[in-house]
């Protein structure tokens, strides 16, 4: 279901600008120029409102977060969250990225993201529409180039069709799957999961959340 338009969404995207990365140029020469100091950097493509980036953020202050969302509206709500959570953050490590998975290799230099997350990417059910997936090999090649040696993918989803195919894309792009889950609440690899609305919504029903992580070399 498509998000209602947020009213004066893009003042209220201007509120929170200091939480808004906009010179992809400058974001391409140094990843990490918005931040104040440089730490590993992790990536998420397509923050929803922004749960998951803030819990992490919080979670791991060793490490800087971009959140990427391609939805303005839902960017907006995930900027505002961050603003509010702001304080309860002991470094100064999350931005925001408005823009398209698309565009990656336009806005991040080669081998300078150490982590990505993928959560509950629309499954584009379709098969016409299968080049879509985030996890669509040419997805996973773009992800190759901006990772560094040993770069690792966490993927998570409620859907199975999903994330067969994913695992399916992972073998054909010669990755690694270091583990995997079909009902990561109830399985070892539970510890420390930061979960998004999605997440808790579906997982709230009974639905089994699956999993994986992927090593990339």
């Amino acid at each position: 279901m498509r998000m209602r338009k947020k009213k004066h969404g893009a003042e209220r995207i201007a509120a929170c600008g200091a939480l808004l990365i906009d010179d992809t140029a400058r974001l391409f020469a140094d990843p990490q120029y918005a931040f104040p100091e440089h730490r590993p950097l992790a990536l998420e493509i397509g923050c929803g409102k922004g749960r998951f980036a803030c819990g992490m953020a919080s979670a791991h202050p060793e490490m800087n977060f971009i959140a990427m969302e391609r939805v303005s509206d839902v960017a907006c709500i995930a900027l505002e969250k961050a603003m509010a959570q702001a304080e309860a953050r002991t470094t100064d490590n999350l931005r925001f990225l408005i823009g398209d998975a698309r565009n990656l290799s336009e806005w991040f230099a080669p081998h300078s993201v150490s982590v990505i997350y993928l959560n509950f990417s629309d499954p584009w059910p379709q098969n016409g529409y299968r080049k879509r997936r985030l996890t669509y090999r040419d997805f996973l090649e773009r992800y190759r180039t901006l990772l560094k040696e040993d770069g690792i993918l966490l993927f998570k989803t409620d859907n199975q069709g999903l994330f067969d195919f994913s695992l399916e894309e992972f073998a054909v792009c010669g990755l690694t799957v270091e583990w995997s889950s079909r009902d990561l609440h109830h399985s070892p690899y539970a510890e420390g999961n930061v979960m998004t609305e999605y997440e808790e919504s579906f997982s709230s029903k009974g639905m089994p959340i699956c999993a994986a992580q992927v090593r990339f070399s």
